[in-house]
């Protein structure tokens, strides 16, 4: 299962969304790239006028295939959950997740398939720790509805929250070399303070990870 577009953070002058610009400032200019849950290929869009990569997609929606072909982009339908295994080992330069690994059903072994058919990945993810969250459930007693995650937990797309301490330790049972870990605030600006995990974790509304094997 793929789910995207979950959030709606702050965009730069020309519309972009600020964790894209993030996204796109880690992938060297040609490379090649998957993006996994593409969406309405946005993202993908981005990476090819601005970095001019060779990329390609897999989006679960038929609408956002339809979408990504009418831009000219080479998507096609597909699910992080099943259809990842088909791809051989370093396909790509980067394969990127982005907003998506909270909705699959086996987020270890998507991570795993990112980690094989990339020499780098790229995964991004609400953070569930996220001081807000924890006050609200605290206080109400109830899953929370928030900007960032805005779905009830009878009808979310979600279907495994987790936290960008939880995401780290992933990486280590994975086996995967962070080169790179920014926490974006509510408007999808880089937290520009030095802190340990357990802060990142209470101020940061979204995690972004640059991976690799070891």
């Amino acid at each position: 299962m793929t789910a995207t577009a979950l959030l709606t953070p702050t965009e730069d002058h020309a519309g972009h969304r600020l964790d894209f610009l993030l996204v796109t400032d880690m992938v060297e200019p040609g490379s090649r790239v998957l993006d996994v849950g593409c969406g309405d290929g946005s993202l993908l869009a981005l990476l090819r006028d601005r970095r001019g990569v060779d990329g390609r997609g897999i989006e679960l929606s038929r609408e956002g295939v339809n979408t990504c072909l009418a831009k000219g982009l080479p998507v096609i339908q597909g699910d992080a959950d099943t259809d990842l295994s088909d791809y051989p080992d370093d396909a790509f330069d980067y394969v990127i997740l982005s907003q998506t690994i909270q909705a699959t059903r086996q987020p270890k072994v998507v991570l795993e398939n990112l980690l094989r058919i990339g020499r780098r990945a790229i995964v991004s993810f609400p953070n569930f720790g996220h001081w807000s969250v924890r006050l609200d459930l605290f206080l109400r007693g109830r899953m929370p509805v928030t900007r960032n995650m805005p779905y009830s937990w009878y009808d979310t797309p979600n279907i495994h929250f987790c936290t960008i301490r939880d995401f780290v330790e992933l990486c280590g049972e994975v086996g995967a070399e962070m080169e790179k870990a920014v926490a974006l605030d509510a408007g999808g600006s880089p937290v520009r303070v030095t802190l340990p995990w357990w802060a990142w974790n209470l101020l940061g509304q979204q995690g972004v990870f640059l991976l690799k094997r070891r």
